[in-house]
């Protein structure tokens, strides 16, 4: 019996977690798409589908199949490779298409709230959700290369006591088009559309914005996955970084699904050291997230894994540190680079950076050793778009607030 098309249509917009029940019948089931929750306007928003979900978002609103497979194709164009957001504008969909699309559809962008620059170039802008949830994302211009910061989620789900955006609760994880929108609105913003692979300022996106990626996995590998297809925005993974904080069950995957480049938040060689500065070492400590290392997919000597170390004065900074970060990197055989990062202070900080000469001998001795290790410069201290520094909420908390909210992460992580 054929099942009413108003009956259909419900059934496929249904948001459920469980597996689609086949349809009785003799018609095709419907798929519940990914991610087809209406705004409060009543329409979808297409950024972030990905091309199967988009192709049954047009099939959901009562597009025949191969109707739908066309214009999915097209939509995918427009928005990927143009960055149209304006069906009007999309001029091989006919006239009689666009004003139907525009009533069930949409394809949004991030509001931004503010947009800041630094004096040495780094933009900054903090953008805010449909749902009234702000985060941030940081473009940082160099002369052969454009670096993109993304965030994942809104707040963090960790409290690393360096880190300004440590100190914020984990409000939720961003959707794939939450993340896909900050590339968008960056290659708006810098006016790069169409989608070339030469010629770009945003050559590079490292997920190292607010949250752990890692613990927002299916999302980030959707968003990532849109970014690096080769009929839209087409930015090779190669280009791409994810960083963690050590989330050892989840780099596996990462490197299986996702197969970008690795960083991982070091910061330290000793466990008391690492337990203090980055807590979830209570739960995957250094041998363990090293091993991870190891076994990554993909890493070898043209594709290091990249260690980031934060240089905070009298904490990690020692020679004696750095002659055991040099053993830790040669007892595993990692190929890796280190990349030393002057703190960057924030009100209510409980830490210091260390001297610029104290940061120099630590690099000699990692270098002496044959691992690169370049210092980085900061950026954007002055708009707080530097690494470490990104908070939506700028209010200053007590030293007895930091330590509160910390213990309430660390019983959370258990």
């Amino acid at each position: 019996m054929e099942i009413c098309p108003e009956l259909r249509y419900r059934r496929a917009m249904q948001t459920v977690s469980a597996p689609s029940m086949p349809i009785p019948g003799h018609i095709d089931p419907v798929p519940v798409p990914r991610s087809l929750k209406p705004r409060a306007d009543g329409r979808i928003d297409l950024l972030g589908l990905s091309r199967d979900d988009l192709r049954m978002a047009l099939e959901t609103a009562q597009l025949e199949p191969k109707q739908a497979k066309l214009r999915a194709k097209q939509l995918w164009h427009w928005i990927y490779n143009r960055g149209v957001t304006d069906f009007s504008l999309m001029t091989d969909i006919s006239k009689t298409m666009q004003p139907w699309l525009d009533q069930r559809f949409v394809v949004s962008r991030p509001a931004v709230i503010e947009a800041q620059v630094s004096t040495d170039g780094t933009r900054k802008w903090l953008l805010r959700s449909d749902d009234g949830q702000d985060y941030e994302m940081v473009f940082i211009p160099d002369a052969d290369r454009g670096t993109l910061c993304v965030s994942s989620q809104v707040g963090c789900t960790l409290n690393c006591r360096f880190c300004h955006t440590g100190t914020m609760r984990l409000v939720r994880n961003l959707e794939p088009g939450e993340i896909v929108g900050q590339v968008m609105l960056a290659r708006d913003a810098l006016g790069e559309w169409p989608s070339q692979p030469e010629g770009r300022m945003l050559t590079n996106i490292v997920m190292m914005g607010m949250g752990e990626p890692l613990y927002n996995f299916d999302n980030v590998r959707d968003a990532l996955k849109i970014v690096m297809d080769g009929d839209g925005l087409a930015l090779s993974k190669r280009r791409i970084t994810l960083s963690t904080s050590g989330v050892v069950p989840m780099m596996a995957r990462a490197g299986e699904e996702i197969g970008v480049n690795l960083a991982v938040s070091l910061h330290a060689v000793t466990k008391e050291v690492r337990d203090e500065i980055v807590p979830l070492n209570r739960k995957f400590g250094i041998e363990e997230l090293l091993q991870a290392c190891a076994d990554y997919p993909g890493a070898n000597n043209a594709r290091r894994i990249t260690f980031e170390y934060v240089m905070l004065k009298d904490k990690n900074d020692s020679d004696a540190d750095a002659h055991e970060l040099v053993r830790l990197i040669k007892h595993y055989k990692l190929p890796a680079k280190v990349n030393l990062i002057p703190f960057n202070p924030w009100p209510g900080a409980p830490y210091e950076c260390s001297t610029p000469e104290r940061i120099r001998a630590f690099q000699e001795i990692v270098f002496g050793a044959g691992i690169s290790a370049p210092a980085r410069t900061p950026r954007g201290r002055d708009i707080d778009a530097a690494c470490g520094q990104l908070k939506t909420a700028a209010e200053k908390k007590s030293r007895a607030e930091l330590d509160r909210l910390a213990e309430e992460k660390q019983a959370a992580l258990g």
